[in-house]
């Protein structure tokens, strides 16, 4: 076993390579340019991991995914390797940032400051500029530290990355590590490819998963999504030293064939209702939340001259088993929760809660289906 196998198994758990990694590991240590293209699934980031610690130095790893970087670094704390990561999620609390948690900002820019006082005055300036803070430790020692504030435009996205964060916490400790979670922000191509590689990073291992829509304002990917969650099980496949399951690699996306729960609310449009609706049409799992807008029509642009543009209805949306037109007519959840108001601020959300509910009832239903022996054929009886 050479030291790049020995690599893999001792820090990493696998005890071969997958197609083509050992290929561009090689190529990577070898110090020439590499690119690689790999299905999800493929083992992409190991090719990047691995040779990392085989090098001297630093290993700089560029993620357009803030939600994949956390969980590679707390995959690969876990395996005893020394990472870290730096994104827009980490505030200024946190121990790798200049502030430490219980420290006293004592004056803003030169200006004394104190809980009584309208802090805007002192906070409010460019964005762009750097503010000085004098601020104590809890030891009593006083030093000044130099920040570079947010804009208010990174502040909606920062509020939903928490929000995300939160909600997965919540399910993680609910379940005891037993569901995932994930939400879908837009039904674009974005969020579809992020779901098929949460389907991986959120959901991997788990016994179920919570699928949530709401504030999704629409878009066109609900096929998609459907075929990653709706996949025909046409046979059950078992690697050498693997456990019965399916090779993603033979399918056009991931997919998940456990039980899922999905929520959504009276702000989930267009195409976020139809998906809503197909999950309930199709019976792949059960709804939660409040019923959704009711705004589902296909529309497009049409030139005026002189004028501009008008925005023309050119597609209506039925239900297949009632006929119904699903414009102003809301997927109405199976179990209807509407939050109180205040819940929110106060971090609570009973229809996720009500969800894990649903979504544990069904997992046990479904694990309690009998699954069949798989019988080798030197097994069988010879006639």
């Amino acid at each position: 076993m050479d030291d790049l196998q020995l690599t893999l198994k001792t820090t990493f758990g696998y005890n071969a390579f997958r197609p083509l990694q050992r290929e561009i590991i090689d190529t990577a240590l070898a110090g020439r340019d590499v690119f690689a293209l790999l299905p999800t699934g493929g083992g992409k980031s190991l090719c990047f991991q691995l040779p990392a610690l085989h090098r001297h130095g630093l290993t700089v790893v560029v993620s357009p995914l803030i939600a994949l970087m956390k969980d590679q670094v707390d995959q690969l704390q876990a395996a005893g390797v020394a990472a870290t990561y730096l994104n827009s999620s980490v505030g200024a609390d946190e121990a790798r940032s200049r502030l430490a948690a219980g420290e006293i900002i004592l004056s803003i820019d030169g200006r004394t400051v104190d809980p009584a006082m309208d802090l805007s005055k002192v906070l409010n300036g460019p964005p762009t500029r750097d503010v000085r803070l004098k601020v104590k430790s809890v030891k009593g020692e006083e030093r000044t530290v130099v920040i570079r504030p947010i804009g208010y435009d990174a502040v909606p996205r920062l509020l939903y990355d928490k929000w995300v964060r939160d909600n997965r916490r919540a399910v993680e400790t609910a379940t005891k590590g037993q569901a995932g979670y994930v939400h879908i922000a837009g039904m674009d191509e974005p969020s579809l490819l992020k779901f098929e590689e949460e389907l991986f990073s959120a959901a991997a291992g788990k016994r179920g998963l919570v699928i949530d829509v709401r504030e999704n304002g629409g878009g066109s990917t609900t096929d998609h999504l459907l075929t990653m969650l709706t996949q025909p099980r046409h046979a059950i496949a078992v690697a050498r030293d693997g456990k019965p399951g399916y090779p993603q690699d033979r399918k056009i996306y991931a997919s998940w064939n456990k039980p899922i729960v999905v929520l959504c609310n009276q702000n989930s449009f267009s195409n976020a209702e139809i998906f809503s609706h197909a999950i309930k049409t199709l019976k792949r799992g059960k709804v939660v939340g409040v019923p959704t807008a009711g705004g589902v029509v296909s529309t497009g642009s049409v030139g005026i001259m002189d004028i501009g543009t008008l925005r023309l209805p050119f597609r209506g949306w039925f239900l297949p088993d009632t006929g119904e037109d699903m414009e102003l007519h809301g997927c109405v959840p199976d179990v209807v929760v509407w939050p109180e108001p205040g819940d929110l601020p106060r971090g609570k959300d009973v229809q996720l809660h009500r969800a894990l509910e649903v979504l544990l009832a069904e997992v046990k239903a479904f694990e309690a289906k009998p699954q069949p022996k798989l019988r080798y054929a030197t097994e069988r009886e010879k006639k």
